[in-house]
């Protein structure tokens, strides 16, 4: 058994071990178990029942996680994005007024569409025609907004109305518990220790709860009937202009956040294909299954510093979500601000992408400057893609080397300006 699974994952080929790879899962699902509890919290802004949330995320990232694993081969893990699970429920559903289940209708057409650029030569011609400048940018970006998200659970940020953004009540026991444990696991991370992230996670749990006063476990169960009303629940409304706008900005988000996480993550970039698509059909099903869109999560760079390789964390992630529906009471145990370390470590282990932006050429690093800054900065995905596609060409145009941006991509940064537009005629 052991060795048919070895020739399956290719262990040796590799050059990894079982303990790298399940030290790697372990360290996955940890650092990625938040999602259960954080995104259904969201999607109840959305009209969509705590536990129906719940059921639909876990299954979601289980049924993403095994194709990761089974088909590519590939330590990604998926699971409901940040960010985009933000977008499903305060833009297309608060802000342009869709119904739910609508929105989830809108998540599966954009599936559908992000597979058909993955599997048609259209996908290339957009990998193609999308400069890497810009595809490093949402990598950075995107670890920028973790490490703010962060940097908020973990109290040592907070909201401020004269400055927006203030430093955090060091007081407080919850930061307090942050600190040690960033230190902690800064420690353990730099020295190498294996699972270095995961235990810091641990420590960090355990510190909070020794210092604070949290100590109920959650004894409700998962309702099953609430689950039943939400799952191929979509409602196809395509007559309506708010309803094609929201799939224009969902098929973008996806495409283009998933082509940057892809690009900066993956250890072995020739399974970049298989992995586009792999997201692209868990994107479509998570419509089905009721929750926002799957995606290569930006956890899965803690598995990866862990050494992880092959399929064998994403397996591992899978199960043990699975398993997490039986202890959901106890993971509710888990303080938020736990995963804040990690959080931030995973964003300062993304920045690294930033030398790969040819910054010495300002029509270069500009846009990509302004996707890695309006990211975090907005809390918006889409508005910080934005803004730097539309920004590349007119930077080209402007030292007259218009001609060395595609077609493509002018139409690519038409559709961002014209979505932007739209957006403010029919949300606000």
């Amino acid at each position: 058994m052991i060795q048919r699974l070895n020739q399956y994952f290719q262990l040796e080929a590799h050059r990894t071990t079982w303990k790298r790879e399940l030290t790697a899962g372990l360290t996955s699902f940890f650092t990625s178990a938040y999602i259960i509890l954080v995104n259904p919290l969201i999607l109840t802004d959305a009209g969509i029942p705590l536990s129906a949330g719940v059921m639909a995320t876990v299954v979601a990232s289980i049924f993403g996680c095994l194709l990761m694993a089974l088909w590519v081969n590939a330590p990604i893990i998926v699971i409901p994005g940040m960010g985009v699970n933000a977008f499903f429920s305060y833009t297309i559903v608060q802000s342009m007024g869709l119904s739910p289940q609508q929105g989830l209708a809108v998540i599966v057409i954009s599936g559908l569409l992000f597979f058909l650029v993955s599997i048609t030569s259209f996908g290339d011609q957009i990998l193609a025609s999308v400069p890497d400048s810009l595809k490093y940018g949402i990598t950075v970006g995107i670890g920028l907004f973790l490490t703010f998200i962060g940097l908020q659970k973990g109290g040592i940020i907070q909201s401020s109305e004269t400055t927006i953004v203030a430093l955090g009540n060091f007081g407080s026991p919850i930061t307090l518990s942050t600190l040690i444990g960033l230190v902690v696991t800064l420690v353990l991370f730099v020295r190498n220790v294996k699972g270095s992230l995961l235990i810091g996670l641990f420590f960090t749990s355990i510190l909070t709860l020794g210092i604070t006063d949290k100590r109920e476990i959650a004894d409700k169960g998962l309702d099953f009937h609430a689950y039943s009303q939400v799952v191929a629940s979509g409602d196809f409304s395509i007559l309506q202009v708010s309803f094609w706008i929201a799939v224009f900005s969902m098929t973008m988000i996806v495409l283009f956040e998933n082509m940057g996480l892809l690009s900066g993550m993956l250890p072995d970039i020739e399974k970049f294909p298989r992995a586009y698509k792999a997201v692209a059909i868990s994107t479509a099903a998570s419509g089905i299954l009721g929750t926002s869109p799957t995606i290569a999560s930006a956890e899965s760079a803690s598995g990866i510093s862990e050494g992880g390789k092959t399929g064998i964390p994403a397996l591992v992630t899978a199960v043990l979500f699975a398993l997490s529906m039986l202890a959901l009471p106890v993971i509710q145990l888990i303080p938020g601000n736990a995963v804040a370390p990690v959080l931030i470590i995973i964003g300062a282990l993304m920045m690294k992408c930033v030398l790969n932006i040819p910054l010495n050429d300002f029509s270069e690093g500009f846009p990509a400057f302004l996707i890695i800054v309006c990211i975090p900065l907005t809390s918006s995905i889409p508005d910080g893609l934005a803004f730097g596609f539309i920004t590349y060409p007119l930077m080209k145009a402007a030292i007259g080397q218009w001609k060395q941006v595609s077609p493509l991509m002018y139409l690519i940064a038409f559709l961002f300006l014209l979505n932007i537009i739209s957006s403010s005629v029919f949300v606000h």
